[in-house]
């Protein structure tokens, strides 16, 4: 059984096997510090039997007027603890606090073109793709931006799909 609750700065010294994972982006301490700091409502661990990791999600909340969504940076769970549905629960997480708290408009989330697993997750967690990024991965592998309006977008323009890919310097956030 897991205990979804926010992440804390002893975290960072525990959730390292989490990030084994190659389709795992692994960022440097300052930049975990940073999400902790700026946006802990949107930062999350799964926490399983003797306090062990199984999973986070990292995220942040950015952007203006219609394009104020909520962003996950990275939703990752060990593999030993994966089929679980904890991914699942995470983003459903990240997901109300955008819509109910932070009034977004839509969630948005960057996964490599090669992730087919994780692409057909996002998929049934009611994601599509909005577009490709050329070279979004190391200026090596496109990424697919992927999104899922939110009850402040009625009419659900947030996720009509672009007709041609972009570039990472056409992209508008950090």
């Amino acid at each position: 059984m897991a205990t979804i609750r926010r992440f804390c700065c002893n975290d960072l010294l525990r959730f390292t096997s989490v990030n084994l994972d190659h389709l795992t982006e692994t960022f440097n301490m300052s930049f975990y510090m940073t999400y902790l700091a700026r946006w802990p409502d949107y930062f999350h661990v799964a926490e399983g039997p003797g306090n062990r990791i199984m999973g986070y999600i990292m995220g942040k909340v950015e952007g203006q007027g219609e394009s104020w969504h909520g962003h996950v940076t990275a939703v990752t769970v060990s593999p030993e603890y994966r089929r679980q549905q904890l991914a699942k629960k995470l983003m459903n997480l990240l997901e109300d606090i955008s819509d109910k708290i932070d009034k977004a408009y839509f969630v948005d989330l960057f996964v490599r073109a090669s992730n087919t697993p994780a692409i057909k997750m996002y998929e049934k967690l009611g994601y599509v793709i909005y577009r490709r990024v050329l070279r979004y991965y190391s200026g090596e592998e496109d990424g697919l931006d992927m999104r899922k309006a939110l009850s402040r977008d009625v009419e659900k323009k947030s996720i009509i799909p672009l007709k041609r890919p972009v570039t990472p310097d056409e992209l508008e956030y950090d």
